[in-house]
């Protein structure tokens, strides 16, 4: 299945939509940094994303220190950002409520 990248009108208005991610144009993509009370928290919130990306094939590109945790989301296939990510960043959004 083919994979499409999000033209600049659908970016514009799915980035309305999650007001905690920033764009990336450098990367293509869209990033999210979140800070949780020691590693443990960090490390159990990766789990869960972990869990969904999995159930969705489409993987975050991640780093972790400690208590941070941060994400860039971007479909290789699709050349920068697709619904894919909207979906991932939607799905990890309702976590850290």
């Amino acid at each position: 299945m083919q994979v499409s990248r999000l033209d600049g009108t659908a970016r514009d208005a799915a980035m309305q939509q999650l007001p905690q991610w920033t764009y990336d144009a450098d990367a293509k993509g869209i990033r999210r940094s979140l800070r949780f009370g020691d590693f443990a928290e960090a490390f159990g919130f990766m789990t869960r994303i972990a869990i969904l990306a999995e159930k969705a094939d489409h993987h975050p590109e991640w780093f972790n220190v400690y208590n941070r945790v941060d994400i860039l989301l971007t479909t290789h296939d699709a050349g920068g950002l697709s619904q894919r990510d909207v979906n991932l960043a939607t799905a990890i959004d309702a976590i850290t409520v």
